[in-house]
C-alpha cells in the first residue's frame, strides 16, 4: 500500500554534512506520521525524528536536537532529514517509516507501519 525508498546516505567526516530522503509511493500521507530511525548492529532501532504530515509538527530524540531537521515536500512526497555536525556515533543505518496513526508518543518501532529499506551513514572521526 506504502512504498518508502531512502536515499542520501553515505560517508562523511565528523563535523561534516548529509541529507537524507525518503521517496514515498502509494497511499497519500494526510493522515500519517513519517518517521525516521537508526540501527547500529547488537542494537535495538532507536528513533531520532517524526513528523505529523498534515500539520508538520516535528519531534527530536535529545541527541540530535539542534542537529538534525525533519521537513517535507508535500507536492514530491518527499520527507527529508538534514543531519548536520555530525558526530561517530550518528552511524548507523537510517531507516524512514510510515505510521497510520497521528495520536501518542510513536517513538517506538512498532508504531510504524511501512518501512523503507534503509541508508548506511557512516561518521569518520
Amino acid at each position: 500500500q506504502v512504498q518508502l525508498v531512502e536515499s542520501g546516505g553515505g560517508l562523511v567526516q565528523a563535523g561534516g554534512s548529509l541529507r537524507l530522503s525518503c521517496a514515498a509511493s502509494g497511499r497519500t500521507f494526510g493522515s500519517y506520521t513519517m518517521g525516521w530511525f537508526r540501527q547500529v548492529p547488537g542494537k535495538e532501532r532507536e528513533f531520532v525524528s517524526k513528523l505529523r504530515w498534515n500539520s508538520g509538527c516535528t519531534y527530536y530524540t535529545d541527541s540530535v536536537k539542534g542537529r538534525f531537521t525533519i521537513s517535507r515536500d508535500d507536492v514530491k512526497n518527499l520527507v527529508y532529514l538534514q543531519m548536520n555536525s555530525l558526530k561517530p556515533e550518528d552511524t548507523a543505518v537510517y531507516y524512514c517509516a510510515a505510521s497510520l496513526r497521528v495520536f501518542g508518543p510513536l517513538r517506538s518501532s512498532r508504531d510504524y507501519d511501512y518501512w523503507g529499506q534503509g541508508t548506511q551513514v557512516t561518521v569518520s572521526s
